[in-house]
């Protein structure tokens, strides 16, 4: 049994939405958060939940790690297509991180810089590896987590949906336990609320909707860009 929470907002200084979320489908979750400028970057993030919604609704999909690495493939051509198209959209382009939950296994695909956490049994674990060149950096030793948080090229992004013909998709497999707790998130909330805030809110037993407390939260913090988070509970049925 899943019981489920989303919200997105456009938070406090952004004049649009560029985020944009799938929630549910056949047990799929999709958060998207679009980049590139001038309302292009809510058109790639809307064209891609809006192309994995018609293949889940067309059904004939297979959602495993293939079909999943599958759905960004798909993404990443129509977000090209489109800038072709349109070549006042060119150089848009998404992050996508999608999770797909089934009986009691998790499958996930991703690209980008949102990000998918697993809580469980207390202790909080990013699943997904931000595709950022600050993250490149952390992971070669040349600067710390710390140093991290506060560099000026924290949010440049070395791999996103609909920028390049060729794509590299993360995926991966998970078995589920009785209490686990997802989060798919933007860096939106990730950026403004601290990871044990996160958890904190997480473990609320009595909250019946934690993705509003997460953008509440984000927004308190100075809501600097848009915001959107999932939240799933697996619990036996």
């Amino acid at each position: 049994m899943l019981k489920v929470s989303q919200a997105t907002d456009i938070g406090l200084k952004r004049k649009l939405n560029e985020d944009s979320i799938l929630c549910g489908w056949q047990d799929v979750f999709v958060v998207a958060d679009g980049i590139g400028g001038h309302v292009a970057g809510e058109v790639a993030s809307h064209i891609f939940t809006n192309m994995v919604r018609e293949k889940l609704s067309a059904g004939k999909l297979s959602l495993d790690e293939d079909g999943l690495r599958q759905l960004v493939i798909d993404g990443n051509e129509a977000i090209l297509a489109s800038s072709e198209k349109h070549p006042e959209r060119e150089g848009m382009g998404t992050t996508a991180t999608i999770l797909h939950i089934e009986d009691n296994k998790a499958v996930w695909a991703h690209v980008g810089d949102s990000r998918l956490y697993r809580l469980r049994r207390g202790q909080m674990e990013q699943i997904t590896t931000d595709h950022t060149y600050v993250a490149e950096l952390v992971a070669a030793g040349s600067i710390s987590d710390t140093e991290a948080q506060d560099h000026p090229k924290r949010n440049m992004l070395m791999r996103a949906v609909g920028v390049d013909k060729d794509i590299k998709v993360d995926t991966g497999y998970l078995d589920l336990e009785p209490g686990d707790i997802f989060l798919l998130c933007s860096d939106g909330l990730t950026n403004m609320v601290s990871l044990s805030a996160i958890q904190t809110i997480l473990e609320a037993n009595n909250m019946e909707d934690k993705s509003a407390a997460l953008i509440d939260t984000a927004k308190a913090g100075g809501g600097l860009d848009n915001i959107s988070a999932i939240v799933v509970e697996y619990y036996e049925n």
